[in-house]
């Protein structure tokens, strides 16, 4: 049926065309586009545009007489529209608009031969309306913007489908090797996302006006869709995201706080969420522009939601990220630092090697931002904590431990602070010497036990003359017990005679 409206100049797309979905380059658009280079996504998934590709797979233009209006789209059809270029200037809001209400139409992206010429005709109006949006041909009319972001919105807000896990019922174990999911609909949705990436971003867009529609709602719904398993989609929407929080001053409490509680149910109640590197990513930018003395709501940021993410057992896969947003915290204010570090030690992993050694890594960039009056409210705690991490069976963690001493800020701290921080480790350095199984840790080992030896010979025989009385006060007791021990046998066998 839709065929019998579909009959009108239009070229058959060829093959690249059609799997591509690729942008013509900015040097290739038409006169009345420009570029806007400032803005970059970084997707795997653009196709490189050819030179020359402008007008392959567009509709062939339409003879529009001069002043002739445009007639309304017929309901429940998809038609071919003509390009704005082949219309006259007074036209092109009105076509602006029936490109919009062309674009609503979803289709069934699961199966490639269902509809494909009325999934090329909406394709086709997307690269349109990003083009024109993006090239600042003409301001766009207040009803169009609300029914483009009404447009955008039908097309990206939609139920997500089930997570892998909850296929298997598995539980929720980091991915990385895996196979990413990838949408099927993602050709259109790309367009659908660049349309609002670029309806942001442009100078064009009044803040005043646009926030009527880019409301609390939307803002919302957008991070809800932060879940999605395709990594593209994450990557646009934090683009677009961070572009709203850039342009729209009013959105910016509530986007902190819906992030916020984000934060709140993935640590506390499903451990499950795909986009928390992405949105961690956004926030790191947003801590970098925090200004000075920092707000108590920021602190409390730190404390509630970024401190209590190393909690979960999927913190592998936006590790990297939550460790520079809490680095930003402690180098914008020192004070934080004391903070931080108990937290980190609260949290400290107890059966899990490689998630200590993530830890360690992440704790030696906070304390390269600490100073010695913060230093020294955490360092007994932390030391206790290094100390165990020392003794570790599994030699990564051991390593990396002993590696703080490679750090010149780590080691002057612990040279200011050596008579309290030497009788911690040292029983520990000992014990690795003795009978840690890794020759590599044991080198290292050796090397640190030196440097504290160059350090303070003083302490170091002192310290090596408890770790003796200890050693022989532990052998004493021991030998104690098993006399006891003994006795008590021999007196069970003499009962058991009689």
């Amino acid at each position: 049926m839709l065929n019998k409206f579909m009959k009108r100049g239009q070229r058959k797309p060829s093959k690249s065309d059609a799997d591509g979905y690729a942008f013509p380059p900015p040097g290739n658009r038409n006169s009345e586009s420009v570029s806007t280079s400032n803005v970059v996504v970084n997707h795997s998934s653009r196709a490189p545009a050819t030179p020359g590709a402008d007008n392959i797979g567009q509709p062939q233009p339409q003879q529009m007489p001069s002043g002739a209006s445009l007639a309304p789209i017929p309901t429940g059809t998809v038609e071919s529209l003509p390009m704005f270029r082949d219309v006259p200037v007074s036209e092109r809001q009105h076509l602006f608009l029936r490109k919009c209400q062309v674009c609503r139409f979803q289709f069934d992206f699961t199966d490639t031969l269902k509809m494909v010429r009325e999934k090329e005709i909406k394709r086709l109006n997307l690269v349109e309306l990003v083009d024109y949006v993006q090239s600042g041909s003409g301001k766009i009319t207040e009803t169009n913007q609300e029914e483009m972001i009404s447009m955008i919105s039908v097309n990206i807000f939609r139920c997500l489908p089930p997570s892998s896990h909850e296929h298997t019922g598995s539980e929720n174990i980091e991915t990385d090797e895996e196979e990413p999911y990838l949408d099927p609909s993602w050709p259109h949705l790309q367009l659908v996302y660049e349309l609002l990436l670029r309806y942001v971003v442009s100078s064009d867009t009044d803040a005043k006006v646009a926030k009527r529609y880019i409301n609390h709602s939307f803002v919302l719904k957008l991070l809800d869709m932060f879940d999605s398993e395709d990594p593209r989609e994450r990557e646009y929407l934090k683009t677009i995201l961070h572009r709203i929080y850039g342009k729209f001053m009013v959105h910016r409490p509530y986007i902190r706080k819906a992030i916020n509680n984000i934060f709140y149910r993935f640590i506390y109640e499903t451990q499950r969420h795909n986009g928390i590197g992405e949105l961690l990513e956004i926030l790191g930018s947003i801590i970098n522009g925090f200004a000075l003395p920092m707000k108590e709501e920021h602190k409390l940021f730190l404390v509630r939601a970024l401190i209590p993410l190393h909690k979960p057992k999927s913190i592998g896969m936006y590790h990297q990220q939550l460790a520079y947003c809490i680095t930003q915290f402690v180098e914008k204010d020192n004070k934080l630092a004391d903070t931080v570090i108990r937290g980190l030690v609260k949290y400290w992993p107890i059966t899990n090697c490689q998630k200590e050694t993530l830890f360690l890594g992440e704790l030696e960039e906070v304390l390269e931002a600490t100073q010695a009056a913060e230093f020294q409210k955490c360092m007994v705690p932390l030391f206790r904590q290094i100390a165990r991490c020392l003794n570790s069976p599994h030699f990564q963690t051991a390593e990396r431990a002993l590696f703080l001493w490679n750090n010149e800020h780590i080691v002057s701290l612990i040279a200011q602070n050596r008579n309290i921080i030497l009788p911690i480790v040292f029983e520990a350095l000992e014990t690795n010497i003795q009978s840690h199984w890794n020759q590599a840790v044991h080198g290292l080992t050796v090397n640190v036990r030196k440097m504290f030896q160059e350090m303070d010979f003083k302490l170091f025989e002192e310290c090596q003359k408890h770790y003796a009385e200890k050693q022989a006060h532990l052998k004493q007791a021991q030998q104690q017990r098993q006399l006891t021990w003994q006795k008590l046998a021999d007196a069970a066998d003499a009962h058991q005679m009689h």
